[in-house]
């Protein structure tokens, strides 16, 4: 039978409830257990596919094409894991569901209500992950009151009751400030929360205690008492330089300890050596790089997570610390390349719509014309493609059909299967498919073999009649669809110190101890630039 550990999150948002949630699966993990990490997002969206950057962070995608919050992101590189569409629950999808059984008549005339049919659902999906697992971290999103969390809260009280409370945790993640004119740490905001938990029938096991600073004795055992939780699963999770010393900081404290006791699982030492190890060489890091993210959604890094994330795996890897400069193309275009002097290497990311096109487009030419290590990814290996064409092909005007429908030469045009859809949502190309790539080229260098299966989310593909022209001009298409061999996957130009851009996410698959190929291979070609050349 699994066991399932809830955690929630109360006080305010954006505390790092998901960096919790995977740090614990993944010391779950470290002690032998077959665990996995579940996203309850309250929102009513079926998916986080339509979503703007800006207002949720990046979009995830996994191998099966899912959509999804970019927490599944952190849970895949803590835990070393891929996970399904199924791992990330929404109110959209659970209500959807439900109403569609309704038309159905699956519910036999009953009037269908939030509690027992939504609340079922809700603990119908938990389960049927859970089949296959010892422990299962399901975080619940969003802060303790909020009304749209009620059903999933409700419904991992429901479960405590059904599965027994030796197989069923709470861990509720909590801020506690430091007034400076009062200059101790304030356990209130925590207290009221707790108390806001209880109120709808949770009593949390553990507590942990977000602060700026290591929680002092006397607010620990303040919140201990007033919380009912023993002082011993009072946690505390302070500030820490980089999130992959967020498990370590909570094995130190005992959190995963004390979770194995209060479920019945056989206490065992966790295996923390490698990830010791990565968390150390990365912190003891002295030579620098610095590498430019020329997009369109900087002024929200989160945005970026996964490249940011690839580029620290590429830091350990390489043995030098990557710092990154975020650019705004458009700023790019008022300010001219002067934004881009002194980078070491230039990365331009996806993205969608025609804001900063023309930016992101004079970074891709910047580090062409300049011999600058550089790294294109989905819409900007397409914007690559444009660059390429206006000026060494001299195709004027050229562009996508996505920004200039009209264009006299369409270099990355719409995907055939793309053209009469009426719906946005999860219709593009998405999730894992094979990419070829071709012996004796920088990709084949980097990836060691011939098949890789990378990630995609696009509608745009590279126009099939304009190939014969770039091929001539020196462009190399070194990988392609492994399913359609008219898809150009990956292309690089073979005189240049590094120069590559690929149509899929290879962000979405690098891990702390295994970088993605092309994300190291950039970190290591600007290194060699800066310090071997």
């Amino acid at each position: 039978m699994a066991k399932f550990i809830f955690v929630t999150g109360g006080v305010v948002s954006g505390l790092g409830k998901g960096i919790t949630s995977a740090s614990l699966g993944m010391l779950m993990k470290a002690r032998g257990f077959r665990t996995t990490n579940i996203k309850i997002d309250p929102y009513i969206n079926y998916d986080a596919g339509t979503m703007n950057p800006y207002q949720h962070g990046e979009v995830f995608v996994l191998d099966d094409g899912g959509e999804v919050d970019l927490d599944l992101g952190n849970y895949e590189r803590f835990l070393d894991t891929s996970l399904s569409f199924d791992h990330n629950i929404t109110t959209g999808k659970v209500y959807s569901a439900v109403i569609e059984k309704e038309r159905k008549g699956e519910y036999l005339g009953a009037t269908v209500q939030v509690i027992p049919h939504i609340t079922n659902e809700i603990k119908e999906r938990i389960r049927r992950i859970a089949r296959d697992y010892d422990v299962v971290v399901v975080e619940i999103g969003g802060t303790v009151g909020d009304i749209e969390s009620m059903p999933f809260l409700e419904a991992a009280r429901q479960m405590q009751i059904e599965e027994g409370r030796e197989n069923v945790a709470f861990v509720h993640v909590t801020y506690v400030p430091k007034l400076r004119v009062v200059g101790e740490q304030k356990t209130k905001p925590t207290q009221h929360s707790v108390k806001e938990l209880r109120s709808l029938g949770i009593q949390p096991d553990a507590i942990v205690a977000r602060s700026e600073e290591p929680l002092e004795e006397s607010a620990r055992l303040k919140i201990s008492l007033f919380t009912n939780v023993p002082d011993e699963a009072v946690i505390s999770a302070y500030d820490v330089e980089d999130t992959y010393e967020v498990p370590l900081m909570l094995e130190k404290e005992g959190l995963a300890k004390y979770l194995t006791k209060r479920l019945g699982l056989p206490e065992k030492e966790p295996e923390l050596e490698a990830w010791r190890e990565m968390v150390e060489k990365y912190k003891n890091l002295e030579d620098t790089v610095e590498i430019a993210i020329v997009g369109k959604y900087v002024k929200l890094a989160d945005s970026y997570l996964s490249i940011k994330e690839a580029l620290k795996h590429s830091s350990v890897a390489n043995g030098v610390k990557v710092k990154i400069r975020w650019i705004e193309a458009e700023e790019l275009e008022k300010a001219g390349t002067k934004l881009l002097e002194g980078v070491d290497g230039i990365i331009v990311p996806g993205g969608f719509g025609a804001r900063g096109t023309e930016g992101k487009m004079m970074a891709v030419r910047y580090a062409r014309e300049n011999d600058i290590p550089f790294l294109g990814i989905c819409f900007g290996f397409q914007l690559t493609v444009v660059e390429f064409a206006r000026n060494v092909l001299g195709l004027k005007g050229a562009h996508s059909t996505e920004i200039d429908p009209q264009t006299p030469y369409p270099v990355v045009d719409l995907m055939p299967e793309q053209r009469d859809l009426d719906r946005l949502g999860g219709t593009m190309r998405l999730g894992a498919y094979p990419v070829h790539i071709k012996p004796n080229t920088l990709a084949r260098e980097l990836y060691g073999r011939e098949i890789v299966y990378e990630r995609h989310r696009h509608r745009w593909e590279v126009n099939p009649e304009y190939i014969e022209q770039f091929e001539k001009a020196g462009l190399v298409f070194s990988g392609i669809a492994g399913d359609d061999g008219r898809r150009m996957e990956i292309l690089e130009l073979p005189e240049h110190s590094y120069f590559i851009a690929t149509q899929f996410h290879p962000e979405f698959k690098s891990r702390p101890m295994n970088p993605a190929p092309v994300f190291r291979g950039l970190v290591k070609a600007v290194k060699e630039k800066k310090y071997e050349s």
